[in-house]
């Protein structure tokens, strides 16, 4: 990805990201047991340290985060997240609810892209049982994805230009985020918390009408990401807010197991889309946006360059279904997938087998990992089946989580207006990270 950066030094522009100089911060400390900071007494400069609680209610933290700061003056000296504020124990609720049944609590983890979280829990599903879902509806998969994924990003570029004083974005990012509610209720008769996804499939085919509407919106998409550029790329006080603020590089990106659009800003072209396609992701034509030096600015270039990505993938998608019309949507096993209503109401064995699928479903004994490239970075699913209709183990890889424990990193030693900065950069969702 070109680096559009209208106000870097010229040595920066002319050093290769590998080669620019980059101060790790790198500290340890005990959860509830914070280390006093020895300062000089009779050092002008430093104060009394004060320490300030940041959330879990303030704005700028994205969600019920609480960070305990201590401050020298505006200067973080150390800082404590503490999570947990929305624990509501989904993993061990799949295990008593059922294969089945967990589908709707999927959608509540990271509650701005659900049918990610569907498709992510779905496919776990399918390894474990052993099935091919049809083409027609890995295609409409993608395309319900990349509309989630453009719909994240809006999220993440509203709230944080919000918390750095541009107010007018948030408006210009919601309207956009709005449209893609109508047209998802259009098509699902959700706007949030969709559901759709099923194992072997989704719910229904699209109808053309909504399609046609879904790439009418498409076409106008582009130059709507246009104006957010006009409105942030090139303003002063949106670059001097981001340059240099949260450095990561790929090594840090690697120890702390962060993914997705913060470790592709950091050089790396990672994206499972491409490096372990699923879906029939490999049969699309897209590239993978990659930052120079790592920092919050350089996450906001790759967010954007990667709604463009997805509109051309959204486009792709909807060409595919329109030449594969008419194909199954939905797996035709009835050991997992229910019967049409209609044949319910007139076979006694479709009866049967809806019972049996609703009451009794159960997968083969086994265990299965699945990740996707969520817009926050890898989402996963590990599931153990023990061979009844009950998971042994269930367990998400959430990425908001790896994102939330960089946090200390990155702020110590910045200044407490960065924190904004920081926190907006890492694009968490404390739903997924609390679970």
């Amino acid at each position: 990805m070109t680096d559009t950066r209208p106000f870097e030094t010229q040595s920066a522009e002319t050093q290769p990201a590998e080669a620019r100089p980059v101060e790790t911060q790198v500290f340890e400390y005990t959860p509830g047991a914070p280390t006093e900071l020895e300062l000089d007494a009779d050092d002008p400069l430093h104060g009394e340290i004060l320490k300030l609680n940041m959330g879990p209610q303030h704005p700028a933290t994205h969600g019920v985060l609480r960070l305990k700061i201590e401050l020298d003056g505006e200067t973080i000296r150390d800082c404590y997240p503490d999570v947990g504020y929305l624990h509501r124990g989904k993993e061990k609720t799949c295990e008593s609810l059922g294969w089945r049944k967990f589908f709707p609590h999927t959608d509540r983890m990271d509650y701005v892209q659900p049918l990610m979280n569907n498709c992510a829990y779905a496919m776990a599903l399918e390894n474990l049982a052993g099935v091919e879902v049809p083409g027609r509806a890995q295609e409409l998969r993608v395309l319900l994805m990349e509309l989630s994924r453009i719909m994240a990003h809006l999220i993440y570029l509203g709230t944080t230009a919000i918390d750095l004083g541009a107010v007018t974005m948030f408006f210009f990012t919601f309207t956009e985020r709005e449209k893609i509610y109508t047209l998802l209720d259009a098509y699902t008769g959700h706007r949030m918390n969709n559901t759709y996804v099923r194992l072997g499939g989704v719910y229904a085919d699209v109808d053309e009408d909504v399609a046609r509407e879904i790439r009418a919106w498409i076409d106008t998409f582009p130059a709507k990401i246009d104006e957010f550029e006009q409105m942030l790329t090139g303003n002063r006080i949106w670059y001097d807010r981001n340059k240099d603020v949260g450095i990561l590089t790929t090594e840090e990106c690697q120890a702390w197991s962060l993914t997705g659009p913060i470790l592709r800003a950091s050089g790396s072209e990672w994206d499972q889309r491409k490096a372990l396609p699923y879906s029939g992701y490999e049969e699309y034509e897209f590239d993978v946006p990659v930052g120079t030096i790592g920092d919050s600015y350089d996450r906001y270039l790759v967010r954007i360059e990667e709604m463009r990505q997805s509109v051309n993938i959204c486009r792709q998608a909807l060409d595919r279904l329109g030449k594969s019309r008419g194909g199954d949507y939905l797996l035709e096993d009835r050991r997992y997938v229910l019967p049409p209503k209609q044949r319910v109401h007139e076979s006694m064995e479709e009866l049967i087998f809806q019972f049996k699928v609703v009451t009794d479903m159960r997968l083969p004994k086994g265990e299965a990992y699945t990740g996707i490239e969520s817009s926050k970075g890898e989402l996963g699913f590990f599931v153990a089946s023990d061979g009844t209709s009950e998971p042994l183990r269930c367990h998400v890889r959430a990425p908001g989580l790896m994102n939330v424990q960089v946090i200390p990193l990155l702020a110590k030693g910045r200044l407490l207006s960065d924190m904004m900065a920081i926190i907006g950069s890492l694009d968490f969702v404390m739903g997924e990270v609390d679970r």
